[in-house]
């Protein structure tokens, strides 16, 4: 039974309280975990309307930036988490970011560093609601999991930004499989705080587009949740579309499939992002040269997919090997000279280490690597960068 319990730790798969909306891995395991609480002051605990978390990771890195190396230590995640189920229908959870900005921002009135503020309501066994501020629920398994469990993302997902005020009503036609219907704020701050005053995109090599804000800046997103064969399959799909301004539109489509066996955990994730405006900005920032040769800030019509696997293998007692493989494409589709311009390569491996059964606490040994391939015609150059992490991630029960 204590290896069940640390399989599913190492993936953070359970399901969690209702609050969590509906992401299924966003919070972590919340199994048989003894709280400080139940460790130091022998507390019992009774309900569970109250739990607490603190998500925290650290490490030594070596990095080599493409010209050098250097070291040093590193604060990699430190978050704060509160949820709980007051009655059978009523929940809530909290998870606020002690290293992030702050400031309430324009739009939302939310901080950057709060990811999710939000209630719940579960009508019943198949139709619930959540509001707040939440994580969007797109799907994928890369996208899903408790960040501190990340070496390093997708950089489509390194760029997204998905914490936003909203709703999301949840609908399981049979325990197996769920619709997801989430509706929020396309941004945290207003369109002029995002893009300026004056915001300008380069529609083609010939022609400039003023942007305008739009008077509805919304998301819009339909998941789909799936569970087959004892769960041993599953699936989170996702098609979304977000305005970005007057006229603009951002489309993505997300493809997550998971195979869960019980040592061995693989999952193959597709993203697809279609933007009439630049919402990820990676090519906007490398052609920012470009842009203001050409007195624009932010390309129009571009291209970017993502495909991310990664497997978990448990293959002894208290110990994992992770491998991770990432490749990604972008494309500015109706400028030549940053059509189909950039491919990126992700490759990561790690080996996890549980010294301690009844904590979700693992010492870890990592290597990241990173490769850039541009076209000619951007001429922007080729580069490399490598990084190796000796350091340990700790998500704490306090009570």
């Amino acid at each position: 039974m204590k290896h069940i319990l640390l399989t599913a730790a190492m993936l953070g798969l359970a399901l969690g309280v209702n609050a969590q909306g509906n992401n299924t891995g966003l919070g972590g395991n919340d199994g048989d975990y003894q709280s400080l609480a139940e460790r130091v002051l022998k507390l019992e605990k009774k309900t569970d309307a109250f739990n607490v978390y603190f998500n925290y990771a650290a490490s030594g890195q070596a990095i080599d930036d493409g010209s050098h190396w250097g070291t040093s230590f590193k604060n990699k995640q430190a978050r704060i988490e509160i949820k709980g189920n007051l009655t059978d229908k009523l929940s809530y959870r909290f998870r606020h970011r002690l290293n992030k900005n702050n400031t309430a921002q324009s739009e939302d009135n939310f901080a950057k560093a709060t990811d999710i503020l939000m209630v719940g309501y579960q009508f019943n066994d198949k139709l619930g609601v959540q509001a707040g501020k939440m994580c969007q629920n797109w799907g994928g398994f890369e996208f899903d999991e408790n960040p501190m469990y990340i070496y390093q993302y997708s950089d489509m997902v390194d760029n997204m930004d998905n914490f936003m005020a909203g709703v999301n009503i949840s609908f399981k036609p049979v325990p197996t499989q769920e619709i997801n219907l989430n509706v929020t704020d396309a941004y945290n701050n207003k369109f002029a705080n995002e893009y300026g005053d004056h915001p300008v995109a380069l529609a083609n090599a010939a022609a400039v587009q003023q942007l305008e804000g739009s008077h509805n800046p919304l998301t819009y997103i339909l998941l789909w949740n799936g569970s087959f064969f004892g769960n041993k399959l599953q699936t989170r799909w996702s098609w979304g579309i977000q305005t970005q301004a007057r006229h603009k539109y951002s489309r993505m489509l997300v493809l997550g499939q998971k195979l869960n066996l019980p040592t061995v955990q693989w999952y193959l994730d597709y993203m697809g992002a279609f933007d009439g405006l630049d919402r990820l900005r990676i090519a906007s920032s490398e052609g920012a040269d470009f842009l203001a040769a050409n007195n624009a800030g932010y390309f129009s019509d571009v291209h970017y997919n993502s495909f991310i696997t990664k497997l978990n293998w448990q293959f002894a007692p208290q110990w994992n090997l992770m491998l991770k493989g990432m490749y990604e494409t972008a494309s500015v589709t109706k400028i030549e000279q940053f059509k189909n311009y950039r491919k990126s390569f992700g490759y990561i491996g790690s080996v996890e280490y549980y010294p301690v059964k009844s904590q979700d606490f693992r010492v870890f040994l990592a290597y990241v690597g990173r490769k850039y391939n541009y076209s000619e015609k951007s001429g922007l150059e080729d580069y490399n960068t490598n990084r190796i992490e000796l350091g340990f991630m700790y998500r704490i029960k306090v009570f």
